[in-house]
C-alpha cells in the first residue's frame, strides 16, 4: 500500500511549498474581488504578498464556531462561498447547524489519496457506511472511491441486517466508516452465520481507534487506515505506512496555539489551522477547534508531505466561572503580558461550592506571581490564585483552560 495515488505526493517540499504559497496569492487576489466578506475580512492585512509560513500568520483566524453566526446573518454560507449556491452540486446540513457546499468536479473533499493510501484501487467494490442523509460525509468518501474507479454500496450507518445482505451478496473488497460499527458489522456477522471474509481493507474516521480495536480487527485480517477531517474543509490528513498521518495535497496546515493565531514549534500541540484553496469555499486560515502537533520527521516512504500525530482533543476550551465565560484567547492575552512566561494551564475547581480559579505559569521567577494574578483579574474581571511552576513542567498537550469541577 505505500504506492502513492500521483506524484504530487512524491514532490520535493520545497517545491510543494512554492506551489502552495503561489495558489494561495492567485486564490486570495480572487477572494478579495469577488468575495465582498474576504474583501472586508482581508482589508487590513495590506497589499505585501502573502508568500510563506511567517506571512500567513498576517492574515486573521477564522472559527468554525463563527460559522453558525456569519450564515444566519447571510445564508445560506455567510458569503464564504465562490460559487453560488444553484450552481453548486449538493448543499448539507451539519450539526450546529452548520450549512456546507459540495461543488462540482472529481473527488472534490480530497478523500481519493486517503482511500488509495488504505489499499482501495480500481475496480474493487466499497461499503460506504457513512450517513448519506444531509450530512457530507457519505458523498465525501463516495467520490473519492469513484474518483480511484471503485464501485460504491451506498448503505449508510444501521440497518445491519440489509449491511450483511449487501456484504454476502456484492462480496466489498474494503469498508468506509467508523471503526466501531465495522466491529458491529463483523460481530454480527458471525452471530448470523454470514462469510464477511471479503472485507480486507478499511478507512475508518469520524470516532477514535483504541490500540486494543485495531488489533482486533488486524486479528481479523483487514487492514485498517485512519483519515481526519471535518465537514468544512473535506479530508485534511490520512494514515500511510508511517506513524502520524500525512497532510493532504492542496491545503496548507499550520498547529497555533489555542487562542490565537501564533504558530507553535514542531511537536509542541495546539490547534489545527487550515487553508483549503478551494475555488468553490475557499477558507483562509480556518480555526478547526482540534488539537493536534506536527511531526518533526518526514512522511516515510515516497510521501514528502509533513504529518500530524492525529486527533488529540478538541481547542475549543472556553468554560464559565462564577456566570462568565473564561476562553483560550484570554490566557494568551495574560502570557504575552508576562516576559518570559512559558505555557499558561488556567484550572477551575469547586471548593466549598465555589468556583475556583487557579493559573499555572511556567516561569524562573517566582516574583512574577503577582504580576500573573493582577493580569489574570484584569483580562478575566475575575480573582483567581496562581501558582508559579518550572519552564517546560506543564504538559504538552494544548489545554490551556482545564474545568475541573466534575
Amino acid at each position: 500500500m505505500g504506492e502513492t495515488y500521483d506524484a504530487l505526493e512524491k514532490a520535493d517540499p520545497r517545491a510543494r511549498e512554492a506551489s502552495l504559497f503561489s495558489a494561495l496569492g492567485e486564490a486570495l487576489a480572487l477572494a478579495r474581488k469577488n468575495q465582498p466578506f474576504w474583501a472586508e475580512r482581508l482589508a487590513d492585512i495590506g497589499d505585501a504578498p502573502v508568500d510563506s509560513r511567517a506571512a500567513l500568520q498576517r492574515l486573521p483566524i477564522l472559527r468554525k464556531s463563527d460559522l453558525s453566526r456569519l450564515q444566519r446573518s447571510k445564508p445560506p454560507f455567510g458569503g464564504l462561498n465562490a460559487t453560488p449556491a444553484g450552481k453548486l452540486a449538493r448543499l448539507f446540513v451539519s450539526p450546529g447547524p452548520i450549512f456546507d457546499p459540495e461543488g462540482h468536479g472529481d473527488d472534490w473533499w480530497g478523500a481519493a489519496r486517503a482511500l488509495h493510501a488504505a489499499g482501495l484501487r480500481a475496480g474493487d467494490i466499497a461499503l460506504n457506511t457513512f450517513s448519506y442523509h444531509l450530512t457530507p460525509a457519505g458523498a465525501m468518501f463516495e467520490s473519492g472511491a469513484h474518483a480511484i474507479g471503485c464501485a460504491v454500496i451506498p448503505s449508510g450507518p444501521g440497518n445491519t441486517t440489509d449491511q450483511l445482505l449487501a456484504i454476502e451478496q456484492f462480496r466489498p473488497v474494503a469498508y468506509i466508516g467508523t471503526p466501531d460499527f465495522l466491529k458491529i458489522l463483523l460481530d454480527k456477522a458471525d452471530q448470523a452465520g454470514v462469510d464477511a471474509g471479503s472485507i480486507r481493507r478499511a478507512l475508518v474516521s469520524g470516532a477514535a481507534l483504541p490500540a486494543s480495536l485495531k488489533a482486533e480487527l488486524e486479528q481479523r485480517g483487514i487492514s485498517v487506515r485512519q483519515c481526519y477531517g471535518t465537514a468544512d474543509l473535506g479530508i485534511i490528513a490520512y494514515e500511510g505506512d508511517a506513524d502520524g498521518l500525512i497532510v493532504n495535497e492542496g491545503i496548507i496546515l499550520e498547529i497555533v496555539r489555542p487562542g490565537t493565531g501564533e504558530a507553535v514549534p514542531d511537536g509542541e500541540v495546539g490547534e489545527i489551522v487550515v487553508t483549503r484553496l478551494n475555488r468553490d469555499y475557499p477558507l483562509f486560515r480556518f480555526a478547526t477547534g482540534d488539537l493536534s502537533c506536527l511531526m518533526s520527521v518526514p512522511a516515510g516512504g515516497d510521501r514528502t508531505n509533513i504529518r500530524i500525530k492525529g486527533w488529540m482533543g478538541r481547542a475549543d476550551q472556553a468554560t464559565k466561572v462564577k456566570g462568565m465565560f473564561v476562553r483560550p484567547e484570554q490566557m494568551a492575552t495574560i502570557a504575552r503580558g508576562l516576559p518570559g512566561a512559558g505555557r499558561l494551564r488556567l484550572v477551575v475547581s469547586r471548593e466549598g461550592e465555589q468556583d475556583v480559579m487557579t493559573l499555572h505559569v511556567e516561569h524562573d521567577d517566582p516574583a512574577t506571581r503577582d504580576a500573573a494574578a493582577a493580569r489574570l483579574a484584569e483580562v478575566t474581571k475575575l480573582k483567581g490564585t496562581v501558582e508559579i511552576v518550572p519552564l517546560g513542567s506543564l504538559p504538552n498537550d494544548g489545554k490551556v483552560i482545564s474545568d475541573e469541577r466534575g
